[in-house]
């Protein structure tokens, strides 16, 4: 039980910036992280859901609603997913083969593509978070469905020479686990409403397409890897949210 609650410690330091107390660094703790990212995530969400549910007593105009809610997931985080997402969008935005784009991948230096992709993620992100009207406990599970995907992938695909993930071996139920839970907050979120439970549905679908791509194109998974995904997961389920709350009649 010490080593779960100290894995769970060590997840929420590395994979978060929020001010929590430090617990020391066990290795044989490392190999059951995973386990606690939907968790981990969920303690995001807690965070990114209060403003939404604020905003309908405050009256702010939607770009500031939407500005808000676009930085606070990348704020809350240390921009970490962020740089992965710039890392893959830069190797796989090369075109070329693919001993350059795992060079291209460990390069600190940022290219074009990296940031091309980033203003079009902001913008995208920005455009349908103002859209108004955001429901709290889709914001509140989102980032728990996005890391589900994260568990899965880091878990069960094949790592990369330079990953993290290429040293410990987690335990085989830790993806179980993760789809058990995935499955769970998907039915609570139609459960909430019909366009929060499409929105999760679509961060998982997003979460595939893109682990899908960046492995076909690199092949394996890396903490860069699922943070590219994981990225363009929680767009996708903004995306598919926003569009089934325009388009469905409540």
């Amino acid at each position: 039980m010490r080593r779960l609650i100290t894995a769970l410690g060590m997840c929420l330091g590395m994979f978060t910036a929020l001010p929590l107390p430090k617990l020391p660094w066990r290795e044989d703790a490392r190999p059951w992280m995973p386990l606690f990212l939907p968790a981990t995530g969920l303690l995001l969400g807690v965070f990114w859901s209060i403003p939404a549910w604020l905003f309908p007593y405050l009256h702010l105009p939607l770009t500031v609603q939407g500005i808000v809610l676009c930085a606070l997931p990348f704020l809350l985080t240390g921009f970490l997913h962020l740089d992965g997402f710039l890392d893959v969008s830069d190797a796989i935005g090369s075109w070329r083969n693919r001993e350059t784009r795992l060079k291209i991948l460990k390069d600190s230096h940022v290219g074009a593509m990296a940031v091309a992709s980033c203003g079009l993620l902001l913008l995208a992100q920005f455009a349908f978070l103002s859209a108004g009207g955001v429901d709290g406990r889709f914001l509140l599970l989102l980032p728990a469905i996005s890391r589900c995907g994260s568990a899965m992938a880091v878990t069960t695909l094949p790592p990369l020479p330079t990953s993290q993930y290429q040293q410990k071996q987690s335990p085989r139920c830790i993806p179980w686990v993760a789809l058990v839970f995935a499955v769970l907050l998907t039915a609570a979120g139609f459960l909430f409403s019909l366009p929060c439970g499409i929105g999760l549905a679509g961060a998982l679908l997003g979460y595939g397409l893109s682990l899908w791509q960046a492995v076909s194109a690199l092949g394996g998974v890396s903490g860069d890897v699922a943070g590219y995904a994981l990225t363009l997961s929680e767009l996708s389920g903004i995306i598919c949210y926003t569009l089934a709350n325009c388009l469905i009649p409540s």
